[in-house]
């Protein structure tokens, strides 16, 4: 038996689309199998690309090269080695595409301890809820009421290679249920999906002068999400978001009580892209999609159908400032964007901080720069807490 959702916009736009999550209405399919403007890459377990602290969010996505905080397990956690506190708690909510419904929300908890001044574990949490919905079948009548899910759990190790230089590897659990385990099709009976990923980050930072004022560069990047595909039923298998990040950040000094960051994010998914097929369901561009995860990771690099110019497309760019006053309040400002042909997500941020002796608050709020995005007005709120009262 065949189901819908009463409340299907969310799934339609986030699920289905995968790693899109502003989404659009596709447009209709040529001839050939592809859409007349897109070529969007999609995956299982999306939500993996979703900021999920509000000091991230408010520079615009950026977060790979930033100075160390309680959150950096989701962007990089080789920089809990340079942080100046030894441990930390953390945790951030975000109601998500309220515009379209009210009990859709982000969870996240992060943490993490330093053993000595060359270690440190981290771990976090992330929790994404669809809220309330109804599945009927085609005459409408209901079949269940079910509140999909999805979650990933973490755990990272973090090594001082250097005096500038550090490393970390992450290891993830991941679990996605979005139909309850309804049927698919006439027959088919669909089934949570699950999957093993991991991390591998590389962090540097390096204090300097400028002139008489001090500075510090800081260089990032993170491959995230390398792992199994996941399957809802026992036909498919699906790519997981892994993901590379590579960033940098440069922090001035002006004297003793301000300081301003900027900081550039580069993120391409390392996932196949679609190729094009005939009529025949023949590749005529592009390459198979249908191959192994490690075969996946490297083909990403050149299997787009229009070569170079749509791999440099299917990068996206984070841009952010950060101000600091006497390392107690924060102002921020972000800008995301990413081509019209993968997603077409443009969007600014702006967030504000406060940090007072143990206790950080940090808020972020999303505005659109394309029209009817149903990212507008996002919010993302962070509380932190530093479990020691002595710094590096």
């Amino acid at each position: 038996m065949k189901f819908f959702l009463k409340k299907s916009i969310p799934l339609i736009l986030f699920a289905a689309n995968c790693n899109q999550v502003s989404a659009q209405i596709a447009p209709a399919q040529d001839a050939v199998g592809r859409d007349n403007e897109s070529n969007i890459i999609s995956t299982a377990a999306s939500f993996l690309l979703i900021s999920p602290d509000s000091r991230s969010a408010g520079l615009g996505d950026a977060g790979v090269a930033t100075a160390p905080d309680i959150n950096s397990q989701h962007w990089n956690a080789a920089k809990y080695i340079f942080a100046e506190h030894k441990s930390g708690i953390s945790f951030s909510y975000t109601p998500w595409l309220r515009n379209y419904v009210d009990d859709m929300n982000i969870t996240h908890l992060a943490g993490y301890s330093k053993i000595k001044d060359h270690q440190a574990l981290g771990y976090s949490l992330t929790y994404f809820s669809y809220g309330d919905m109804t599945f009927t079948d085609y005459n409408g009548s209901t079949l269940k009421n079910f509140k999909p899910k999805e979650f990933a759990v973490d755990g990272s190790y973090s090594l001082k290679l250097a005096d500038n230089l550090s490393s970390s590897i992450t290891m993830r659990y991941i679990y996605s249920n979005l139909t309850g385990g309804l049927l698919i099709g006439n027959s088919e009976e669909s089934h949570a999906g699950h999957s093993i990923a991991g991390d591998i980050a590389v962090y540097y930072q390096k204090e300097f002068l400028f002139g008489e004022k001090s500075s510090t560069l800081s260089l990032g990047a993170n491959i995230s999400n390398i792992g199994s595909k996941m399957s809802y039923t026992s036909n498919n298998q699906n790519f997981i978001p892994t993901n590379l990040k590579l960033g940098t950040c440069y922090k001035f000094d002006f004297d003793d009580y301000n300081s301003l960051s900027f900081t550039i994010d580069l993120n391409k998914l390392l996932v196949p892209t679609p190729p094009i097929y005939n009529a025949n369901g023949e590749i005529i561009k592009g390459q198979k999609d249908e191959v192994s995860v490690p075969r996946g990771i490297f083909q990403s690099f050149s299997d787009a159908p229009d070569g170079f110019s749509e791999e440099i497309k299917e990068i996206s760019y984070s841009f952010g400032f950060e101000y600091w006053y006497s390392k107690t309040f924060a102002g921020r400002m972000g800008y995301f964007t990413e081509s019209n042909e993968k997603g077409g997500r443009r969007y600014m941020t702006f967030g504000l901080g406060l940090n007072i002796k143990s206790f950080t608050f940090d808020f972020a709020y999303l505005i659109t720069t394309t029209q009817s995005n149903p990212l507008q007005n996002t919010i993302r709120f962070s509380l932190g807490f530093y479990l020691d009262n002595s710094k590096k």
